[in-house]
């Protein structure tokens, strides 16, 4: 019976639904169903069936709402489809939805008013092809009935395919009388009209038959499935006792209904507990096998909170009698029915809180499960031969706590991708993220049955991706290490290093294996060591020992086209004793050896696995802890911060340990504020909801305590009550939502740095106080402060103008009197609740209650009553909202006409008192008021000027620079690498003309260049001499720079070197504090690091930095001198340091000079040239501003420096010589003022002359002050020595200078050179062509692989380290030293506004939030808006580089190779080499003893003598 109304209305009424961005697809209502079948995916609704692609794109939907006529009529009634705007009265709801591809149909039951049931096209759902009112399955909605399709074999050849139902029975009579009622438990029915009793007949050829409970009770059909021919049924039998049995049927799908359902045996399934009380929630079959292997998740107590997932091996056993079970029963004759066989698990594999579904698959040899959770959680959990599992990896997290359905599938088209059903939408998980591990290692260590690292991509990939067999992946089963080796000795002192590859790999790479171990020096193994065979190689020592310090061993292992390095180092297994402790014994494992009878011994002699050490004692003494609690205890996946931990014996915990149930990586927390009973830690983030557990650790490792905390999901705020508040804040807001009792604040986008903690909140709601905004501000968006993160609430936060109240009336009722308060209408919808008021009598304020709100005309009328007061005519108001409160009177005239006669009459009296009283001092008055008001006058024009400058303040700095007169690149270099040593500065580098000439080197020198070429010699000889207490830091940074010179021809041989140094460095400082690598320079290889970035970046600072630095430095001079700077102390007016403000100046003026330069011994002169000066300016300062603007606007310097020169002022047609000192100079004590333009009464526009003392040689012959070494003790300038001195000689110099009144100057300083700034930080950390210079690339890379070997995991250490070598070590130095790049001097003020801009420019990089007060210093308030600006710009910078691609070591070695030719020749090769061997000669025996130790062969020590003997004999190193 075919309904075709039903196509008209395919389309109607259903509302638009898309596939989101995230993958989901959004249904009109809560899934009920879902299946799949090849290429399709077919859900159900309550009211709605959807027909999807296989990548969740709309095909079809069709409504379950019509019209149902015929009611009456068992059997007879007609459904008719209507669309959503019809009227209807029935909607068919779907309890069973089966995909039959053979058949291609898709058979859908449930209920209309009673059982119906279609038969719809599997290609086309609008096409139903068949409809009948009959019951199958369930008559209602339930999770413990279900069906699927099932084959019965017939005869050999032939088989039949039904729908196995299994159906709960109800003890209630809900179902309709009308209604045929099922109330059997498991049946077959017909899938076509040709078998026997047509289509969804349950009748049998032989009989009537079917599975029932016995002898009665109620069964919960958990899920079913069929592998072969047998049927496998699981199902809970609850019992009034809360206890639960897990039973397993198995029947055989043979001969017809009847013998399927008669062929009945089960078996009961025991988890823990011996298998009551746990509940079956969710399972899935493992394909594949035998045997048949099956993953239930079960829970523990009954609920659905404490759940485990468990894998049994349910292979039938078909040997006992047929339906001879005790709880189900297909004949239920009184037969003797034995107990069960009892299934146990194989492993228990995962434990989760509240797992609901689970869906298994195999990848290779391994299992993986998909898990969903009931906070809408999807983990996958690879499980290898052996039942071992890796850790478990979050695929999907939703943000609030919506339950994935019971049912799983995968994706049959591409089987990469799992379908996640999550209440009303659908989303579509890939099963892995291979392509986000970059390298091999990583691709590996994801422990991914799925990824596999493709040789010839040189990329992570699903295995199918890989075409040329060219892979590698893990094994079969869990390892922990690619690579691991072991140490073995035999009985003839034979030692032999065994290597052992765990991977499996493709086809093409079996047959391209091969093992290559290399030390510094000899050969390692044995010419007769047998070949590499996969997954082995084994190495047979040259020598029958090793030396005592180890021996370090570079392993390189050719996997197809795929390079794997790994370094060991071996040691003497009988050497490592002490104590038989759990440090030892990893010690030991860790070197390749084994462990047996409480020492270390060769790998074959013992037990070669960690785990034989975790039963030792650590050998360390410490007092048990315990953990009593912590607060709070449940959390949002984002983490807490400041959690409080309590117990006992807590003084010695340094971390504490958060680790989920399976043995993955666990999370550690610092700890502070630890009391013994009490300590603060962190809760960190964690990537999945649930449980985990909680320890505190010891020094010596052990963990102890047994604390939990739950992660749960984030805060989520959907509405916000009121939304809404005025411009004074203060407002209390209700923000909805969910989980919001983990915010710990609240923050407005317009005040992010206020954080407005709750006042009151739970799960739902929460309560705080609007901040306070400026006038301009409309919106503002909320956010959660959870943990280190803010969430953004969906609706905003809109400020409007303050409420405006504009008069009240009172009025007597009774013995109350009755206040309304009239306030203009807006849109701030505000309460009665939020107002608080009094009426004000004679002072004192009575209690208004607020009772009602109405509104008319625009006009909000607040109503409330004083309670039992005398008075009815209160005059004012006393009105509170918020932090606000206001006085609101009444209009009365009379009144005030009195309140203006009062204010009149009270200054008269005042007035009157005063004349009579104090007319004895009028002149003392009058002085003293005149005092003050110069000295408030003094601080008003000092403000007032500061404020001046600051709006006024801008770039016009840069008028002229001239020519930018950058370092040549020897100079630039040598100043890096020398810079507190003039001679070896210049006696390192060649002048010009004999670079060009390239210079034999004597035999000594050559000796000693061939020596330190070989790296195990040179990096012996850097560790002895790091070792000698008498070999200083600055012995170190010379050592580095010489060699940095010495080896400047061959720069790629010095970035191994490099390289080598700083991983022993590393390894040496990360067992301590890995962050504090290359902070300082204290070693040779962090000064080599500096050197090495210099030569390499040179070419990007000339290209692009060096000119934004240099119009930075020449815009802080400039601006500097517009200002007073003091000549004794270096003080200036304009500066960005506070420590160096001349905040005491006096006050001054610009003046413009005309100069004029003598260019002759006969009087003539120049033309004038224009120079900027201030008449507070000293005569040597004018003489530098003269000098300055000369070769500013020439190019050139003048022709004589500044102490040969002596300047005239043109006075009334003479010229009076400008000295600093002379007859008419101040004297105060015994110290002398130096003369400044205005002590010289030069006005603005006067005559300069400039001559030279040389031909015009002066009166009195005087030479530069400053030569004087008592210069500053002698002399003052602007700052007025600390003497007595006569007021009334000079008033103006008493005048009261405030510093904090003169602070704003470092603000215009910083305005007026702030766009410099932003361009010289933007061109460090800017990516021309969005490449990083290929140096900083290459390093980065190498710390990231570095982290990645040393196994550090924390992304704070990198960025350190990154920043610690790049800005830190190069870009600052630099910033501070601008002359170490260009022709020019660095004045001690120039040098103060560095610092300040290099600090900005490090707190940049940095990763703490520093909170600002008051009393913060102001070089860090200066710059503190614009950091966080510059954070994310740098935050994007090493995303930037970490991104970019990888550039491999040919590119960089050719890159090295350009940079040593381009410099060839310049340096003086022959000079470091002498210098050199100085340090060679004073520690030779420790050199010497040094290479011993390493094993260095004796071909090395003699060729170190030659070299001693070479020297000794000439002495020096000289040119031929």
């Amino acid at each position: 019976m075919i309904l075709l109304p039903a196509l008209l209305f395919i389309l109607w009424g259903e509302p638009a639904r898309c596939l989101e961005e995230n993958g989901a697809f959004i249904f009109d209502g809560d899934i009920r169903h879902f299946a799949v079948a090849t290429t399709t995916v077919y859900i159900a609704t309550a009211e709605t069936l959807y027909q999807l692609s296989h990548d969740l794109t709309l095909v079809q939907s069709l409504t379950q709402r019509g019209i149902l006529k015929g009611v009456d009529q068992i059997g007879n009634a007609q459904f008719s489809r209507v669309s959503e705007t019809d009227e209807r009265n029935a909607t068919f709801s779907v309890n069973l939805l089966l995909p039959f591809v053979e058949n291609k149909t898709l058979i859908s039951c449930g209920v209309i008013d009673c059982g119906y049931c279609e038969v719809l096209d599997l290609n086309n759902i609008s096409n139903v092809q068949h409809s009948e009112h009959i019951q199958v399955g369930s008559s209602r909605r339930s999770s413990a009935s279900i069906g699927f399709l099932v084959n019965v074999n017939v005869e050999e050849t032939t088989t039949e395919t039904y729908i196995l139902t299994a159906t709960q029975r109800y003890k209630d009579k809900s179902t309709k009388r009308s209604c045929i009622s099922d109330s059997e438990e498991v049946r077959l029915v017909n899938t076509d009209k040709n078998q026997y009793g047509s289509i969804f007949s349950f009748i049998s050829e032989s009989s009537d038959y079917a599975i029932k409970r016995y002898p009665s009770g109620s069964a919960e059909f958990l899920d079913g499935f069929q592998n072969n021919l047998t049927i496998y049924l699981f199902s809970n039998l609850p019992s009034s006792d809360t206890s639960n049995r897990v039973r397993l049927i198995w029947l055989e799908g043979k001969r017809n209904k009847a013998e399927t359902l008669r062929s009945l045996r089960g078996a009961t399934l025991s988890v823990s507990d011996g298998g009551r009380g746990s509940r079956l929630l969710a399972s899935s079959v493992i394909p594949g096998g035998p045997p048949v292997l099956w993953s239930g998740v079960f829970s523990v107590d009954g609920g659905h909170t404490d759940t485990e997932l468990a894998l049994f091996d349910i292979s039938p056993d078909l040997t006992g009698a047929t339906d001879a079970d005790p709880d189900f029963c297909s004949g239920c004759t009184n037969k003797p029915r034995p107990k069960p066989k009892t299934l146990k698990p194989k492993a228990v594999l995962f434990r989760q809180n509240s797992m609901t579904s689970v869906l298994a698959v195999r990848q290779k040899a391994w299992m993986v499960f998909f898990i969903g959770t009931g906070d809408g959680q999807l983990i996958k959990l690879a499980v290898d031969r052996n039942y071992r599992t890796t850790c478990p990896r979050v695929l999907y997290r939703a943000t609030d706590d919506r339950q994935v359905f019971p049912k799983m599938h995968l994706d049959q088209v591409d089987l990469k991708h799992v379908y996640l059903p999550l209440q009303n939408q659908m989303m579509r998980v890939p099963v892995s993220m291979c392509s986000t591990y970059t390298n091999v290692q990583d691709c590996w260590s994801a422990q991914d049955p799925y990824c596999v690292w493709c040789g010839t991509k040189k990329s992570c990939t699903f295995v199918d991706d890989c075409q040329d067999y060219d892979w590698l992946s893990i094994p079969d089963d869990y390892q922990q290490k690619m690579v691991s080796y072991n140490v073995e000795k035999d009985v003839r002192g034979q030692i032999t290093l065994n290597i052992q590859t765990h991977l499996t790999v493709g086809q093409k790479v079996l047959s391209n294996f091969a093992c290559q171990f290399s030390m510094s020096s000899s050969e390692l193994c044995r010419r007769d060591s047998p070949p590499p065979h996969f997954p082995q190689c084994t190495c047979i020592l040259s020598k029958g020992t090793l030396p005592a310090g180890g021996l370090n061993v570079t392993l390189k292992i050719k996997v197809g086209t795929t390079h794997l390095i790994e370094l060991l180092k071996l040691s003497n297994c009988s050497d490592i004793r002490g104590p038989p402790t759990s440090v030892l014994c990893r010690q030991c494992i860790g070197a390749g050896c084994s462990w047996s009878h409480n020492g270390c011994s060769w790998a074959n002699q013992g037990v070669g696995s960690v785990s034989v050490c975790q039963q030792m004692e650590s050998g360390m003494n410490f007092t048990r802890p315990e953990i009593s609690s912590i607060t709070p205890s449940v959390v949002s996946y984002y983490g807490r911060n400041h959690a409080l931990l309590s117990g006992y014996n807590l003084s010695d915990v340094t971390r504490v340990r958060i680790q989920a149930d399976m043995a993955c990586t666990p999370q550690e927390s610092p700890v502070w504020n630890n009391t013994g009973v009490k300590l603060m830690f962190h809760i960190p983030s964690a990537n999945n909801k649930g449980v985990v557990k909680v320890c505190v650790l010891l020094p010596d490792g052990s963990c102890h305590g047994n604390a939990a905390i739950t992660y749960q999901s984030s805060p989520s705020c959907t509405h916000i009550v009121p939304s809404s508040t005025w411009i004074s804040g203060k407002r209390n807001i209700t923000l909805m939502g969910s989980h919001l009792e983990f915010v710990e604040g609240v923050v407005h986008s317009h005040a992010p740095q206020e954080v407005r903690p709750s006042r009151f909140r739970n799960n739902q709601s929460l309560t705080y106080d609007t901040p306070a905004a400026e006038n301009g501000i409309s919106t503002s968006t909320v956010f959660l402060k959870v943990a280190n993160e803010t969430l953004a609430c969906l609706p905003t936060m809109t400020y409007y103008p303050e409420p405006q109240f504009t008069s009240f009336t009172s009025t007597r009722t009774g013995d109350d009197v009755r206040i309304t308060i009239q306030k203009e209408a807006d849109k701030l919808e505000m309460t009665i609740a939020e107002l608080e008021v009094w009426g004000v009598e004679e002072e004192k304020q009575h209690p208004c209650i607020m009772e009602a709100k109405e509104t008319s005309n625009e006009t909000d009328f607040f109503i409330c009553e004083i309670q039992k007061t005398p008075n009815a005519n209160f005059q004012q108001l006393k009105i509170k909202y918020g932090d606000k409160t206001l006085t609101l009177k009444t209009r009365s005239s009379l009144h005030l006409y009195l309140m203006l006669l009062v204010l009149l009459l009270i200054p008269c009296i005042i007035v009157a008192v005063v004349i009579v009283s104090r007319s004895q001092q009028k002149k003392l008055t009058v002085k003293m008021n005149k005092r003050m008001e110069d000295l408030e006058l003094d601080i008003r024009n000092d403000i007032r000027q500061g404020f001046v400058d600051l709006q006024t303040e801008n770039a016009d700095l840069m008028e002229n620079v001239g020519a930018i007169p950058f370092l040549d690149y020897k100079h630039f270099a040598s100043r890096i690498f020398f810079p507190e040593s003039e001679s070896f500065m210049t006696s390192f580098i060649k002048d010009i003309g004999q670079d060009v000439v390239k210079v034999q080197l004597d035999e000594g020198c050559q000796s000693l260049s061939r020596l330190i070429q070989d790296q195990l010699f040179l990096t012996s000889m850097v560790h002895a001499l790091e070792e000698q207490k008498t070999f200083t830091i600055k012995d170190k940074c010379a050592l580095a720079s010489l060699l940095t010179v010495a080896l400047h021809n061959n720069l790629s041989y010095l970035t191994e070197v490099m390289e080598a140094l700083l991983k022993a460095l590393m390894q040496q400082s990360s067992n301590a504090q890995p962050k504090l690598l290359l902070r300082r320079t204290e070693s040779i290889v962090e000064k080599m690091l500096t050197n090495w970035m210099s030569v390499c970046l040179y070419g990007f600072l000339r290209e692009s930095v060096g000119q934004h630095l240099f119009l930075m430095v020449s815009a802080l001079m400039q601006q500097t001198a517009k200002g007073p700077v003091d000549c004794v102390t270096e003080k200036a007016l304009y500066t960005l340091s506070e420590d160096w403000l001349l905040w005491q100046a006096q006050d001054f003026s610009s003046l413009k000079l005309k100069v004029l330069f003598a260019v002759g011994s006969e009087g003539e002169v120049s033309e004038p040239l224009e120079v900027s000066a201030l008449s507070c300016d000293s005569v040597e300062q004018v003489k530098e501003k003269i000098l300055s603007t000369f070769k500013a606007k020439f190019g050139f310097p003048y022709n004589s420096p500044l102490r040969d020169i002596r300047i005239e002022y043109e006075n009334d047609g003479s010229f009076v010589t400008l000295e600093e000192v002379d007859a008419s100079s101040q004297v105060i004590g015994e110290v002398t003022m130096l003369n400044t333009l205005k002590h010289y009464k030069v006005p603005d526009g006067a005559t300069i002359k400039v001559l030279s003392k040389k031909t015009h040689p002066p009166v009195s012959p005087q030479g530069s002050l400053k030569d004087d070494e008592n210069f500053s003790g002698k002399y003052f300038h602007l700052i007025d020595p600390d003497v007595d001195e006569d007021q009334r000689k000079n008033p103006e110099r008493k005048k009261l200078k405030l510093k904090e009144v003169h602070l704003t100057k470092l603000l215009s300083t910083k305005v007026a050179v702030h766009s410099f700034v932003e361009n010289l930080f933007r061109s460090i950390w800017g990516t021309p062509h969005s490449k990083a210079p290929r140096a900083v690339k290459y390093f980065f890379d190498f710390l990231d692989t570095q982290a990645d070997n040393m196994k550090i995991t924390d992304p704070d250490v990198l960025h350190i380290w990154k920043t610690n070598s790049l800005p830190l070590r190069f870009w600052v130095n630099i910033m501070k030293n601008p002359q170490f790049v260009f022709d020019m001097e660095k004045t001690p003020q120039l040098d103060s506004c560095l610092s300040v801009i290099a600090q900005a420019f490090m707190d940049s990089f940095s990763l703490s939030e520093t909170q600002l007060g008051k009393n913060a210093p102001t070089n860090k308030l200066l710059y503190a808006k614009d950091i966080p600006k510059f954070k994310q710009e740098v935050k994007a910078y090493y995303k930037q580089i970490r991104d970019q691609l990888p550039i491999t070591d040919s590119e960089f070695k050719e890159f090295l190779q350009e940079e040593s030719k381009k410099h060839e020749n310049e340096f003086n090769e022959a000079a470091a080499l002498r210098e050199l061997y100085k340090f060679i000669q004073r520690y030779f025996l420790e050199i010497k003893e040094k290479l011993d130790q390493n094993g260095a062969p004796t071909e090395l020590t003699e060729q170190l003598h030659h070299v001693k003997k070479s020297f000794d004999g000439l002495k020096s190193c000289s040119w031929n």
